[in-house]
């Protein structure tokens, strides 16, 4: 007897391109397909309701709040192939939705991303929001700010956004990504503000002083490496992988950050599920755990003055 998760796909597809006509009939049938297919949702949109309805809009050039407008309009037979194929796509290869629109999303700011970045997805997002408060009490007084391991340069944006008067390193080792990062510099308008470095960690950043650092470095260790869902395996691993423990990149920035912060400068990082480990490999060191939306986990900051 052949299960339903057995049943071949390829005849389902074409079934749906003779057969559906609407929007609606076109986000049912992906979001029956998506659940059928067990896939994993961790690039932005956390059911297949959500991402297949991003998909399609998308895909036919359609914003957010226009969806129930449309609902019912009837879809030409090119846009049906096209969001069939796309739908195929997700299921047979696993790719996330971020890359095959070429667009992913960090609050209200939408940034262009393809495989020579990783997808943004980053804790720290949310506490850039409020400006680092309460951390940072005056804004205004920012003046040089480091976004280490910047990858898209999403981070680098939001802080250029948040502190006008900043100058804002975007460091990756990446000269791939530095590429992605140039693209979404542009996309902004924030040539003026923001310049990308490609450096290993700090080796290019000689002599210069930061009031503020923040990274989300690659911080995978190498056992959860080996059982990342397909999705991931489409990222770059160099954007994810850090040695045995996870701590390989994290070890370094400890070790070097107090050369390049100002007097009062902050040092913060993201570290994935990595609290325990880092805490027991430096005990010395007073983290400071920042709230976020997923609890105090997953952020630290540390004042030049720790580190030193």
């Amino acid at each position: 007897m052949v299960t339903p998760s057995q049943e071949p796909r390829v005849p389902i597809i074409n079934h749906a391109r003779n057969e559906l006509c609407t929007l609606r009939d076109l986000l049912r049938f992906a979001v029956s397909y998506f659940n059928q297919a067990d896939l994993f949702y961790g690039h932005g949109f956390p059911t297949a309701y959500e991402e297949a309805a991003h998909m399609i809009l998308h895909t036919l050039h359609l914003t957010p709040d226009q969806l129930d407008l449309f609902l019912d309009a009837h879809i030409t037979q090119p846009e049906c192939d096209q969001i069939i194929h796309r739908i195929e796509q997700r299921v047979a290869e696993r790719i996330p939705i971020a890359y095959m629109t070429n667009e992913a999303w960090l609050g209200d700011f939408s940034f262009y991303v393809d495989k020579r970045v990783i997808i943004p997805r980053s804790f720290i997002t949310e506490l850039l929001q409020s400006q680092l408060a309460p951390w940072v009490k005056q804004p205004d007084a920012i003046h040089a700010v480091l976004d280490l391991c910047t990858g898209s340069g999403c981070l680098a944006v939001l802080l250029a956004h948040g502190f006008e008067n900043a100058s804002v390193d975007a460091v990756d080792i990446s000269a791939e990504a530095l590429e992605v990062t140039l693209k979404n510099i542009v996309r902004y308008d924030l040539a003026h503000a923001i310049n990308p470095i490609q450096s290993d960690l700090f080796n290019e950043l000689t002599g210069k002083r930061y009031d503020v650092i923040i990274s989300n470095p690659p911080y995978v260790n190498a056992e959860s490496m080996a059982t990342l869902p397909e999705e991931y395996r489409h990222e770059p691993r160099i954007a994810l992988a850090a040695g045995p423990d996870g701590l390989a990149i994290i070890r370094t920035i400890l070790s070097e950050a107090s050369n390049y912060l100002t007097e009062e400068g902050l040092l913060i990082v993201e570290i994935g599920h990595n609290r325990d480990i880092l805490e027991q490999s430096f005990p010395h060191l007073p983290f400071t755990w920042l709230e976020t939306s997923a609890g105090d986990q997953f952020v630290f900051m540390l004042k030049r003055s720790d580190l030193t």
